[in-house]
């Protein structure tokens, strides 16, 4: 399979230079292709710096950005993306996915490897690859080191130079009761405390080094931190702490101290939840990505907005525990009760009485939770799926938002959205169960505070705090929807032969010692685009039917895998898991099978597909 050209509008961090696989003959390439607001994609961006250093005189890393939102294609938007998360390799723009064609590319991230002598090895969907593609780098560069075909030295990766800010992309910020405002300048990686005017700097917690070191303010470290959350006074005398800090690359919770200034972490081992338990003692758990934190009454507790694996958490602070408190882990939209509803990466949290408002970025979502009986429900205000986006004002159901970061509930019960793809600040009144727009021209708002009774926006790419005035004066923007440019899948109606393909590493087998090692989970929106072949099984090969009188819709799919060192009385092991939200339309002339690959070798070759 020989790797198609790499071509696109704009190149990063090479200096202009456009860079051809032709050039780069005898590396080995390790294409990444990621979309800026994809919480998994950032995961990789972390995974794959190891292997950056561990690699750099053979590997080079191209990142292919291929846009899901429209200002995410945007030259501006990627430029911003690529400083921000610190992407230190060269990059190139794919935003009419061009390149996501003709890899047949089906899922955000995934990684191609192509060997030095220009051909399609192995290809990776979604992330926890790391030690996989650090042996079939290896591999491959021993392999070609004894072949001749190996070429050492050189980097294309060139550096742009920033100017020094005093706020970095931030993101969040909260008001603490004396009126100081607390702002996550998640790009210096701390927290800054500002007087009640909203301007001079108290002090910062963190050193500017990204890290997880507890202690003093100016001693401590975060990595990329987000949310903040003050607890209630009783809750802080208890705790220890007045405020939580969601510290999202870290996948922490940090507490802070603000009359001694102490970090400590409350929640979190620093490992990425991947599988298994997400309930217990706050300092065992893996965390994923947690984004925002908010305090809610009903539930109890702190709850974590976990957009890493598209959750909700509860966090007692003060007996230190945490729980699993809502959805499933599968991607979408889905109401109903808590247990049972899809969430995709929710990031902001707001408070409001026996409410509590979200947004969930990836659905361009505003929705709510609230308590029922003995549970809790989730019911979606605006928004439609997983690719429906826009900027449209007017009645909800018909209200289009496009990757909202965040939110506040006004004094007037109304509430206000940062509506951060269209750099919007808009307005949802849950009584009139419209939408309208406060303000546009924001640079990717992501977090908003009511302070001293005026409306501040956290604008991440504008690296400052803005005020908009008040509760602002609407206007009305009337827009048409817009979807991904992802190509949908073109399958014929009726019965499909679906597969994922997993194919361990070098050096590992499948851990089948206590029972089977895979395990394949396939649900739809709308439910009913599957008559048969949906629900949960251990056979990654099924074959999938369509109903009827369904057009098009998206099938929702959950890969799991398990292997281990083949040989060693302790071998390591590791489970593989990706979700993917295939869209899909059906013609008489489309194709009778669907195969993703989740790692491996693809059955086909990747050009033209």
């Amino acid at each position: 399979m020989r790797a198609p050209e790499l071509v696109g509008d704009v190149w990063l961090n090479t200096g202009g230079h456009r860079l051809t696989l032709a050039e780069l003959r005898g590396r080995v390439v390790l294409l990444d292709f990621w979309t800026s607001g994809c919480v998994n994609c950032l995961h990789v961006l972390d995974e794959l710096r190891p292997l950056e250093a561990e690699f750099e005189d053979t590997l080079v890393t191209v990142g292919v950005h291929a846009p899901k939102f429209q200002h995410e294609g945007e030259r501006a938007s990627i430029e911003a993306a690529v400083r921000r998360y610190e992407v230190h390799h060269p990059v190139v723009n794919d935003p009419k996915m061009e390149l996501w064609s003709q890899y047949a590319v089906r899922a955000w991230p995934t990684l191609v490897v192509v060997d030095p002598e220009g051909y399609v090895v192995h290809v990776a969907a979604g992330e926890g690859h790391g030690e996989a593609l650090r042996r079939v780098i290896g591999d491959l560069i021993a392999k070609h080191d004894a072949k001749g075909t190996l070429r050492r030295g050189g980097s294309a990766y060139v550096p742009v130079e920033e100017q020094p800010v005093e706020l970095r992309f931030p993101s969040k910020a909260a008001v603490t009761a004396g009126g100081r405002v607390l702002v996550a300048d998640t790009g210096h990686h701390s927290i800054v405390e500002f007087a009640s005017d909203g301007e001079t700097v108290i002090r910062r917690f963190g050193s500017g080094e990204r890290g997880a070191k507890d202690g003093p303010f100016d001693l401590a470290s975060f990595t990329e931190p987000s949310g903040i959350a003050l607890l209630p006074n009783e809750v802080a005398q208890r705790a220890g702490y007045h405020a939580v800090v969601a510290d999202t690359a870290g996948h922490r919770l940090r507490g802070l101290d603000l009359n001694t200034g102490e970090v400590k972490t409350v929640a979190g081992t620093g490992r990425q939840w991947r599988d298994g338990t997400d309930t217990g003692k706050a300092l065992d758990i893996d965390l994923t990505s947690p984004w925002d934190v908010a305090w809610w009454g009903p539930a109890g507790g702190v709850v974590v907005a976990m957009a890493g694996n598209h959750t909700l958490s509860v966090f007692d602070p003060v007996e230190g525990g945490i729980r699993r408190f809502a959805g499933t882990t599968v991607e979408g939209l889905r109401d109903g009760d808590v247990h049972e509803a899809f969430f995709a990466q929710t990031s902001g949290l707001a408070p409001d009485g026996n409410r509590l408002w979200l947004v969930d970025a990836e659905t361009s979502a505003l929705r709510w939770i609230e308590p029922e009986g003995e549970s809790f429900t989730v019911q979606t205000a605006v928004g439609v799926d997983l690719f429906s986006f826009g900027h449209a004002d007017g009645p909800a159901d018909q209200a289009l938002l496009q990757h909202p970061l965040g939110l506040t509930v006004l004094s007037d019960g109304r509430i206000a959205i940062a509506d951060t793809y269209n750099g919007a600040i808009r307005r949802y009144d849950a009584f009139t169960r419209e939408v309208a727009t406060l303000a546009t021209g924001f640079a990717e708002p992501q977090g908003l505070i009511l302070h001293d009774g005026e409306l501040l926006v956290v604008e991440s790419a504008g690296n400052r705090v803005t005020p908009v005035g008040g509760n602002g004066r609407a206007t009305t923007v009337t827009g048409a929807r817009a979807a991904s440019s992802r190509p949908q899948t073109v399958l014929a109606p009726g019965n499909v032969e679906f597969s994922v393909v997993f194919t361990p590493p070098p050096g590992e087998k499948l851990d089948d010692r206590h029972g089977p090692s895979t395990r394949l989970e396939i649900t739809a929106s709308p439910p009913e685009l599957l008559a048969d072949g949906g629900g949960v099984g251990t056979d990654l090969v099924r074959r999938i039917r369509f109903a009827e009188g369904v057009s098009e819709g998206v099938l929702q799919v959950v890969a799991q895998a398990a292997s281990c060192d083949d040989g060693g009385e302790h071998p390591a092991c590791r489970i593989t898991r990706h979700d993917w939200g295939v869209p899909v339309r059906f013609a008489e002339s489309g194709g009778r099978k669907l195969e993703l690959v989740m790692a491996g070798e693809p059955a086909e070759a990747a050009a033209g597909q």
